[in-house]
């Protein structure tokens, strides 16, 4: 935890030396928390509840960012991670992010440093593309994308997609090098308050290449689709 510490250290003393006129009311410090994802997951094995979240503080070009994702299936972890990250504003509409990420689990747990982008592409995608640099040579990217499909104000569906990539395999979190998992989720949710939305969706999930390969020679599934049922919340 000692880095974890030093790593908000050092995020927040970026976001603390912005510019000179950051404390003004022009641009006052600000909080924002977006659960993006609460949700129940039917599988054709056991059933799982997943989160993911995202909460920042800071001003219009510096902010101090949280990420954590994670899943658990009879009553026990399965998936978690936490990221720490230093986000400023390049442009209105992309930031740069680089930062400090924790996986949990699986175990063994791994440490990582984290660069990335994050921003509304044309046609607004909404994209988050990061690179991961780990201990022994472990390199990974990550990129996610989704698009709002909007039939009313209130109602809007939402469908996304994300790829992981390792550089080496890692066989004791049954990941193999290369291109590792693919995940296409489709939800439709109501917004009965901006703030308060619940929603329905499907979510299928693939292992890909030498991961597919030591998940099945490990027994593990390779590929699932799940019915989902959830809460989105921000503040």
């Amino acid at each position: 935890m000692a880095r974890a510490w030093f790593a908000a250290a050092v995020v927040l003393q970026f976001v603390a030396v912005g510019p000179a006129d950051a404390m003004t009311e022009d641009d006052p410090l600000l909080a924002w928390l977006l659960v993006d994802k609460a949700e129940f997951r039917k599988t054709s094995g056991h059933d799982h509840f997943a989160w993911e979240g995202d909460l920042w503080l800071g001003h219009d070009v510096n902010k101090a960012w949280l990420k954590t994702e994670g899943e658990n299936s009879e009553d026990r972890t399965e998936e978690a991670e936490l990221q720490l990250l230093y986000s400023r504003a390049l442009t209105p509409n992309w930031d740069f992010q680089a930062g400090w990420r924790h996986d949990f689990r699986p175990e063994p747990s791994r440490e990582w440093l984290a660069v990335g982008f994050r921003g509304l592409a044309p046609y607004h995608f909404d994209v988050d593309i990061a690179a991961f640099l780990g201990k022994d040579g472990r390199t990974s990217i990550r990129a996610d994308a989704d698009y709002e499909i909007l039939f009313t104000q209130r109602l809007i569906l939402v469908p996304e997609i994300e790829i992981d990539w390792f550089g080496k395999s890692d066989p004791e979190r049954i990941i193999g090098s290369g291109l590792s998992s693919l995940e296409l989720g489709l939800r439709l949710r109501y917004e009965i308050r901006r703030e308060f939305a619940p929603y329905i969706g499907i979510n299928w999930w693939s292992k890909l290449g030498k991961t597919k390969d030591i998940a099945r020679a490990a027994g593990d599934e390779t590929e699932d689709l799940e019915i989902v049922m959830g809460l989105r919340l921000w503040f």
